[in-house]
């Protein structure tokens, strides 16, 4: 036998899911009835869900007899009856109505166990980065820096003729690598795949509808270069002719209305910088889960526990779950847990590392298991972790230290993990462990909050490309002759800084880690030319379409550019052109120099409350 708690969080993209919490105990320590918590050996624990009655012995206690000469010996705890009652409302809660032929299919499997046939598969993790607006001018080049980097790409594209013609024929599905994984893994897989491989997404961000979330599937970090098109001209002329007119969609509707349909589409897939609550207590309200006792009532046992709501017992007096029971070694017991019912719909935690408890711990050890099928006896993948007695700690397990395991061995042939859905809380140590902190009894775990985490060091999930002067058109005292045409000519071009800025605000709120670049006048020149950042909005100038889309690409890898929006134009005068020596490029810049220098919380919104600055 052993002691621990697990937790077991399910993922399965095709599947419902659900968690459960356990505590199972191993052999060591001497109980006699007087040495047990009186409160709860008299039942005093709030009647779990599958207590078939009110009767206040569901655990009779002895010390052993002559009749148990081999428990006697160990002072281990025996029980007078196992509780059937309580078994069936178990499988009733977890499973629906109770299927005899599952049940007896149950026990013949309980007998036997899965062999080994090859070392633990390596858990995959996609790393798929959008495009958005990739036929533009940052888009196209961005997409062929990520080819050439060998990562993998997908583009959002309204136009589909267009996007083939520029990007090139490989836009579309690889077939033979399809070919060869629907052999390998069936139809199924096939189908998922096919999904996940797609490198051409039509769709138009101004409406939501054609924003499939399938499509966004395995996407990890965006890149949006999607821009309201201004005037009919492509050249910079020196009177910026192009300035003129907007042409399609307003500048409300994309740089807007757009920004807000692309957050929600990408959102649950790139993920939030402070992970995704799945239990606890946030801003005053409860993220509730259907808790029920998962007990060894199930394979004969009399370990009982169930979780509750303690409104005081938390961190500062807060609210908390609390995990309690009493567990027992009788009858070859030794665990209890808490698991929770399928989730009606999956949670994806594909775009996390791992999950975190807070929890009080009582320096026992306990065990987290996740579970990738809905179906009652499966495989689970599985850590144990070790708390500290009466301290509030912060438990992390990443998704890559689970192995998997079936009754208690490692499953060396089981299938990658895949963190799409989350399930359940379990117990057990495994492969023949026993838990080196178990004691037999009372117990009682606090647990404030589960939910997903990405691992330090964070980097942007989300790099948007902007413009310099989003917050000068209502800058006051400033003299609008000496600005561009787009600060000059806001009102006349549909506000059109004014609602690039209001979809900077929906990035900068959503929660997704992200990297704001704005460029000052976009050219057609060679990258290579000396830059400037600068943060504030003050800066006028130009920048080559080439420079900004390395930015965005390194910003993507980089936690110096994480929640940062500055603003960037080269050194090159706009009288002057900037040309590179075939024969003496200039060497590949260092990106992280530049975003080292950059300061969180300055957007330039600041002026618009302070007194005017010459610009």
């Amino acid at each position: 036998m052993e002691s621990c708690c697990s937790t077991c969080t399910k993922l399965s993209s095709a599947s419902p899911s659900h968690p459960c919490i356990a505590d199972s105990r191993g052999f060591g320590r001497k109980f006699t009835r007087n040495s047990l918590d009186h409160h709860l050996l008299s039942s005093s624990l709030p009647k779990p869900f599958l207590q078939v009655n009110n009767a206040r012995n569901t655990f009779l206690y002895r010390r052993s007899s002559s009749r148990f000469p081999s428990t006697a010996s160990r002072g281990i705890i025996s029980a007078e009856a196992w509780d059937f009652g309580r078994f069936l409302k178990t499988l009733y809660f977890f499973n629906g109505p109770p299927s005899p032929a599952k049940f007896v299919e149950f026990l013949v499997e309980k007998l036997s166990g899965p062999s080994p046939k090859e070392p633990v598969k390596a858990m995959e993790t996609s790393g798929i980065v959008l495009v958005a607006g990739a036929t533009g001018g940052v888009g196209r080049r961005v997409v062929d820096i990520l080819r050439n980097k060998g990562l993998p790409v997908r583009v959002l594209v309204r136009n589909e003729e267009k996007a083939r013609k520029m990007l090139g024929p490989d836009v579309d599905l690889n077939r033979s690598v399809h070919l060869y994984n629907k052999m390998k893994w069936g139809a199924g897989f096939y189908q998922d795949l096919s999904t996940k491989l797609r490198k051409l997404i039509v769709g138009d961000i101004t409406k939501e509808n054609t924003l499939t979330p399938e499509y966004f599937k395995g996407v990890r970090k965006v890149i949006n270069a999607v821009s309201v098109i201004v005037g009919p001209k492509e050249g910079d002329t020196p009177d910026r002719a192009k300035y003129s007119q907007i042409k399609g969609d307003s500048p409300e509707m994309v740089e807007y209305l757009g920004m807000r349909n692309l957050i929600n589409a990408v959102k649950g897939s790139v993920g939030l910088q402070n992970g995704k609550l799945l239990f606890g207590f946030e801003e005053n309200s409860l993220k509730e889960l259907p808790w029920g006792a998962l007990d060894d009532v199930v394979m004969g046992g009399v370990s009982e526990s169930t979780f509750q709501i303690d409104r005081t017992g938390g961190e500062n007096g807060a609210p908390t779950g609390l995990f309690k029971g009493v567990v027992s070694t009788a009858n070859n017991g030794g665990f209890t847990s808490i698991r929770t019912r399928n989730f009606a719909e999956p949670e994806d935690l594909s775009a996390y590392d791992g999950l975190e408890l807070r929890l009080k711990g009582d320096g026992r050890r306990y065990k987290f298991v996740v579970r990738t099928s809905s179906d009652w006896d499966t495989v689970g993948y599985t850590a144990s972790f070790d708390t500290v007695g009466g301290q509030w700690q912060s438990i992390r397990l990443p998704f890559s230290s689970l192995r998997p395991i079936f009754r208690a061995r490692t499953v060396l042939d089981a299938p990658p993990f895949d963190p799409s859905n989350i399930l359940m809380f379990s117990k057990f140590e495994y492969d023949g462990k026993l838990n080196p902190t178990f004691v037999e009894g009372a117990f009682q775990l606090p647990v404030s909050s589960i939910q997903s985490y990405i691992k330090d060091p964070v980097t942007p999930r989300f790099v948007h490309v902007s413009s310099a002067g989003v917050t000068r058109p209502e800058r006051p005292g400033l003299d609008l002759s000496k600005q561009p045409p787009a600060v000059r000519l806001n009102k006349e071009l549909g506000f059109i800084l004014t609602f690039k800025l209001k979809g900077e605000d929906l990035i900068r709120e959503s929660g997704i880690p992200y990297t704001i670049v704005r460029p000052c006048a976009l050219t057609e020149e060679p990258a290579g030319a000396d830059l400037i950042f600068d943060q504030g909005d003050n800066i006028t100038g130009k920048i080559s379409r080439e420079e900004v889309a390395r930015i965005c690409v390194a910003a993507l890898e980089s936690p110096f550019a994480l929640d940062k929006t500055f603003e960037v134009k080269s050194t090159i005068p706009f009288s002057e052109s900037f040309t590179v020596d075939p024969e003496n490029p200039p060497q590949e810049k260092d990106y992280n120099i530049y975003f080292k220098g950059l300061k969180d919380g300055i957007t330039g919104k600041e002026s618009l409350e302070q007194s005017p600055v010459p610009v």
